[in-house]
């Protein structure tokens, strides 16, 4: 009996089934023999990764992306769409319009949720899951262990199929390679793929898809599809890997590469000459130091339409720009205190809990408002909107050497 007949086996029985893949749908071949007949919703984290799964549908299954509601709702009122892919807050919109009937649904797949939480989504996503339990559970991860509570709430125990990506120790494994990459929408992928040939300017550069095999050595290799832990140890013999990567992708990559370093592109750097010397730094410095994953999110809608070079002088131009009410200093009454079991007996500051809220959870430094430390606790102001980021955030970081349990304040009173 295969892994996919089990994983079959255990979706007719009422088990969820959680399929460990990198990130990328074209690493997820085996989903397409669990859909059987029916309705299925998959839940993405953006609208390109929707695009991805009905270009990669086979022919005889109707995927729509619904990345157009009006055109998304004609199709599912004509009865048009077997499979339907969006984003939790598109999928709902649909709902609401009718256009989507939850009640029909009979299979629910959950394509990489660790973005979604990562970039503080998790209303959306779990005001859907409430809305579809009835219906059959898939779940796609590369990260299973950063969705324990998702997974308890709403996958209990789930038939696993692939590797869990973790050592014998139950750490984490390491990276197995280094390797540099370039952050790209899959819109402009061939464009960019271009751009890195130019960049790299050397005589042997292959490109690679996922499930080809490098069998000569190269200078570098360019990889147009995202490898796994098992192919980027075969690529990395045979030449460097360039990694081209949406926004979504990225930790998984760096999650498998070591050092993972960025590759300027010609473009970009051409065009970005007439900043000034100390702004260019300071940008560097904030790139190199990470945790950006939740602002290149937000951007990803606009570095489809626009070249990131222009999207960067936009925000620079915003930002010199006189400041808005809304970037003026909080008022008390606004905050949300979090509560963070770590403090002054661990010999933390104030510089410890801004460093990590900034660089590793992505918080702007105007969310943060004024943190006290006390012997047993510290006590943190975080602006509303970011607040449950935070909190989710600061549970994955290590400050002064220890893991810290952060809440909102109210809710330790409470209990």
């Amino acid at each position: 009996m295969t892994r996919e007949s089990e994983a079959a086996a255990a979706l007719e029985r009422g088990r969820a089934v959680l399929l460990v893949t990198p990130p990328a749908v074209e690493q997820a071949e085996a989903l397409w023999g669990l859909l059987s007949g029916g309705s299925t919703v998959i839940v993405c984290s953006d609208s390109d990764s929707a695009e991805a799964w009905a270009d990669a549908a086979p022919p005889a299954l109707r995927v729509h992306a619904a990345t157009g509601l009006d055109r998304s709702t004609r199709l599912l009122k004509e009865g048009a769409v077997d499979v339907l892919a969006g984003t939790p807050e598109d999928l709902q919109a649909l709902a609401t319009r009718s256009a989507l009937k939850l009640d029909a649904v009979t299979t629910l797949v959950l394509a990489w949720p660790e973005w979604l939480l990562a970039g503080n989504r998790l209303a959306a996503l779990e005001q859907l899951l409430g809305e579809l339990r009835e219906a059959r559970r898939i779940v796609l991860a590369w990260n299973p262990p950063a969705l324990e509570d998702l997974l308890e709430r709403y996958a209990r125990r789930p038939h696993v199929v692939g590797d869990l990506p973790l050592g014998e120790d139950a750490r984490p494994l390491p990276p197995v390679a280094a390797a540099r990459y370039a952050v790209v929408p899959r819109s402009r992928r061939g464009a960019v793929a271009r751009e890195a040939l130019d960049a790299l300017n050397r005589p042997r550069v292959p490109q690679w898809r996922h499930g080809e095999t490098v069998s000569e050595t190269a200078d570098a290799i360019l990889c147009l599809d995202l490898p796994t832990r098992a192919e980027l140890v075969q690529i990395a013999g045979r030449g460097e890997p360039i990694l081209l990567v949406a926004p979504a992708q990225l930790p998984y990559a760096r999650s498998i590469a070591a050092p993972l370093t960025a590759l300027p592109l010609p473009t970009a750097r051409d065009r970005a000459v007439s900043a000034a010397d100390a702004l260019r730094a300071r940008v560097a410095a904030r790139l190199d130091a990470g945790g950006l994953e939740p602002e290149l999110g937000f951007l990803e809608l606009l570095l489809q339409r626009y070249d990131a070079a222009e999207v960067a002088a936009a925000l620079l131009a915003i930002n010199r720009e006189p400041a808005a009410a809304a970037d003026q200093p909080k008022p008390a009454e606004e905050w949300v205190k979090v509560f963070v079991n770590v403090s002054k007996k661990d010999r933390a500051s104030a510089k410890d809990f801004v460093g990590a809220l900034t660089r590793e959870v992505g918080l702007a430094r105007t969310d943060i408002g004024r943190i006290e430390l006390r012997e047993g606790f510290s006590l943190l102001e975080i602006a509303p909107p970011v607040a449950d980021q935070a909190i989710a955030g600061l549970g994955r970081v290590s400050i002064r050497g220890r893991r810290p349990t952060a809440r909102r304040d109210r809710d330790v009173r409470a209990g």
